[in-house]
């Protein structure tokens, strides 16, 4: 068989970043030429990359950090982080050539994944494959597990989604209106509260950007209280939460982009209030909790099928746009989930 030589494409991270992440922090490379080929005895998988996901976690690895759940880049070599791929060639029983994965690859055109385990195969091929970068992959497991295992909403309660219109928030926002419960989010620009009103089916929406309390902003919204937040933003938001939350309120701390880019984090006031209000709030990652997507897929694939579920991406066109779309994550410049489309097969 004739081997294939290619160049390879890359996007690489130039040092540590401290404060707002630029372009600049990351460069486009391309290789030299390299050889579509497994080196001889690998159990690893040689794909293809076609999609990759822009993610909020993604800062805290552009930093040097001790004890994270998950590692730092590394300086000089590509980011990594989810993706879809095909499967050029395979060292592994469970992967074959021409199969559809998702999960972590490397910013590139062609990656060598040497810890395929954690992988998973597509089965479902009559969807978009960039919804594995969604609403099929890690954003919609982490609405899923946020929302229904940690907060368990019930009919009728009142639910709060900061950053609501991003990958995870308008998921979560719709999958709790399934769950007959009243939705209220917030977004920074009009065009993202039309969307939570108009299109995510939210019961109300407002942009935080214009409200200059943010505690009398949810006494408006709810002015019986809150029953379950979904975490995302941190900061001031979360303080004014904290004042409104009901007798036995929940909070899944899913992110806090409002701290990602501070030397410093802030201080949270008002935390005492936990205690009389029974509330419990409490910190998740999603990987602990991937032993039930299969239960998650038989839910929401049919919501996908049945139009019950409406979900925005914001497609990024080629490798060379991927620094764009991940800084401008960090100023809410994309509306829904961010991809980047690396190739379309």
């Amino acid at each position: 068989m004739e081997q294939q030589v290619t160049t390879n494409k890359k996007v690489i991270l130039k040092d540590f970043v401290v404060g707002f992440p630029k372009e600049s922090d990351m460069i486009l490379k391309t290789s030299e030429t390299i050889t579509l080929k497994l080196p001889e005895g690998s159990n690893g998988l040689l794909v293809k990359n076609l999609y990759l996901s822009c993610d909020p976690y993604m800062r805290g690895r552009m930093t040097k950090t001790e004890g994270s759940y998950i590692d730092s880049f590394t300086p000089g070599s590509p980011l990594t982080g989810y993706g879809v791929a095909k499967v050029l060639e395979s060292g592994h029983a469970n992967f074959k050539k021409g199969d559809l994965i998702w999960g972590f690859t490397g910013w590139e055109e062609y990656s060598i994944i040497n810890a395929p385990e954690g992988l998973f195969k597509i089965e479902h091929t009559d969807v978009p494959l960039s919804y594995y970068t969604g609403i099929l992959g890690m954003p919609g497991m982490t609405a899923y597990v946020g929302l229904h295992e940690i907060c368990a909403p019930k009919k009728g309660e009142y639910v709060y989604v900061s950053a609501a219109s991003g990958a995870v928030g308008q998921l979560v926002g719709q999958f709790a209106k399934l769950s007959g419960c009243y939705v209220v989010g917030s977004a920074g620009t009009k065009e993202k509260v039309d969307l939570l009103k108009n299109k995510f089916g939210f019961d109300e929406a407002f942009n935080y950007k214009e409200e200059h309390d943010l505690n009398a902003a949810l006494k408006r919204y709810f002015p019986e209280g809150i029953d379950i937040y979904f975490e995302n933003v941190g900061g001031k938001m979360l303080e004014a939460v904290l004042l409104n939350m009901r007798l036995n309120g929940r909070i899944a701390a899913c992110g806090m982009i409002s701290q990602y880019n501070l030397e410093q984090d802030e201080g949270v006031h008002y935390l005492s209030s936990i205690i009389g209000k029974r509330v419990r709030m409490q910190g998740f990652i999603v990987g602990d909790h991937y032993h039930m997507y299969p239960k998650y897929m038989e839910m929401v694939i049919p919501l996908i099928k049945e139009g019950k579920i409406c979900y925005i991406e914001d497609i990024a066109e080629g490798l060379e746009s991927a620094p764009a779309a991940l800084v401008g994550l960090f100023s809410g410049k994309n509306v829904g989930k961010q991809v980047v489309v690396v190739a379309r097969e």
